[in-house]
């Protein structure tokens, strides 16, 4: 098993592309910690996963714009297994508005649990990370961490911050043992994506069959979406691979919309 023994965190995993990033580590021997908004479900998820095994999963409560609520959420982790190996920064949401329209607030929000929340597991992990002298930092970016989209200003600038993060954590973290790269999806099939399917249609005045056939999926290679597990087996790829060569990478899973 690739992840024998090792201690991960992965945020927004109570479902979606964290929940099978998680399913695969701990299919792979990994004890994860399910970070979650929703306590409940976080629970909920880790117990699903610790009866399949071989690793196991525990659910933990927390907001990744919370410094407080981060730095609680890292000391539990590492006070009951010693220690962290694996760091995915995965929760996100999306608001679309033009840009003259986009609220203040929104904006604020989102970039608060995109890159501030990246930000702050950064912060509380490394320590413990450098402490062991290895650690790898995983986050999710997007195919929109290289590219622009209409209505997702907020979304693609915080996207975008990843990669400079990811960078700067690659070159401080390299002489203590630790990893840094960047997933970059396309657009995979998550109720946050059909979300933004209806309100695109809106905003842009066209059906939503256009706004998969032509705005989503136009620029792939196949009209694919895609899959949960696409991005999870890059990210046991990354979490696993066995020395620093790969760091300060963005690798792009998009069914070739993206190729660069």
């Amino acid at each position: 098993m690739k992840l024998q023994g090792k201690v991960a965190i992965i945020t927004g995993a109570a479902g979606g592309i964290g929940e099978a990033i998680a399913r695969r580590f701990v299919a792979e021997g990994a004890t994860v910690a399910i970070a979650d908004l929703k306590a409940d479900a976080a629970t909920a998820t880790a117990a699903a996963l610790t009866s399949q095994g071989p690793g196991k999963g525990i659910g933990i409560a927390m907001d990744v714009s919370s410094e407080e609520q981060v730095n609680a959420g890292i000391a539990e982790i590492v006070s009951q297994f010693g220690g962290i190996d694996i760091a995915i920064s995965n929760a996100g949401i999306q608001i679309v508005h033009p840009v003259e329209e986009f609220p203040f607030a929104d904006w604020k929000k989102l970039l608060a649990i995109h890159l501030d929340g990246g930000f702050l597991i950064t912060k509380a992990c490394l320590p413990h990370m450098y402490a062991k002298k290895s650690g790898a930092i995983i986050y999710m970016g997007s195919v929109h961490s290289k590219e622009a989209s209409p209505l997702k200003s907020a979304y693609v600038a915080a996207k975008h911050g990843l990669l400079g993060l990811a960078r700067v954590v690659a070159r401080e973290g390299g002489p203590h043992g630790v990893r840094a790269n960047v997933i970059c999806p396309g657009f995979v099939l998550t109720p946050l994506v059909e979300k933004q399917i209806p309100e695109q249609a809106i905003a842009l005045g066209i059906s939503e069959d256009e706004v998969v056939k032509k705005i989503m999926l136009g620029q792939t290679v196949d009209g694919e979406f895609t899959t949960v597990a696409d991005v999870a087996e890059l990210a046991l790829f990354l979490a696993a691979f066995p020395s620093n060569a790969l760091t300060g990478q963005s690798i792009v899973v998009s069914h070739g919309w993206c190729m660069n």
